[in-house]
């Protein structure tokens, strides 16, 4: 791939992601969603236009100004449940100077509360969630590594069949592709290294 981007711009160096990160926070029926931007070259004339959007891309909340780390409150927050209901937000951030954008970026998340508890197991939104699952490796006969989206979709849905609630992703980085299905599919996701 060859990306080109303005002078400003969403950091494409940091590490892999967006230059976005989401961090939710569950209190009652509501949620706390914290969003950072990371950034290269952002000039004082540019601002920031943070935006959250519900399942159905309808806008819920936009914030419009120069900060770097921003928080919203999501009221009566539909919750990240599982395959039972695998419900993701769209957070979107664009840099703006006058009426152009000169960047934009988006990315989808969860909100949930989770836990581990030795005599429990698994505990997603305050119920006991079993892990039932099997280990991926991003690879196949004949194509190696080089995997297309169609062959993304296809192992998911195979891992979706057999009834699995969790995904072990070992060894090295996969495609944000099947991250992204993970999360579409109702996956938990135990990686051996951080996405």
């Amino acid at each position: 791939n060859l990306i080109c981007v303005a002078e400003s711009h969403f950091d494409l160096d940091y590490y892999g992601t967006p230059g976005l990160k989401i961090t939710p926070e569950i209190n009652g029926a509501d949620a706390k969603v914290e969003v950072e931007a990371f950034l290269a070259n952002m000039k004082d004339t540019q601002k920031l236009v943070y935006t959250i959007y519900d399942r159905e891309e309808n806008a819920l909340a936009s914030i419009e100004t120069t900060d770097t780390k921003v928080t919203f409150d999501i009221a009566n927050v539909h919750l990240w449940n599982g395959r039972k209901d695998p419900y993701l937000y769209r957070c979107e951030a664009r840099i703006v100077e006058g009426n152009k954008v000169l960047d934009n970026v988006s990315t989808r998340f969860g909100c949930r509360t989770f836990k581990i508890d030795p005599e429990e197991g698994f505990i997603l939104n305050g119920e006991s969630y079993p892990l039932r699952g099997v280990s991926r490796h991003q690879d196949r006969w004949g194509i190696g590594n080089a995997l297309l989206p169609e062959h993304h979709k296809e192992d998911m849905e195979y891992i979706y069949e057999v009834g699995a609630t969790t995904i072990r992703l070992a060894h090295y980085q996969h495609d944000q592709y099947f991250y992204d299905l993970c999360d579409e599919y109702g996956m938990v996701i135990w990686a051996e290294i951080p996405y």
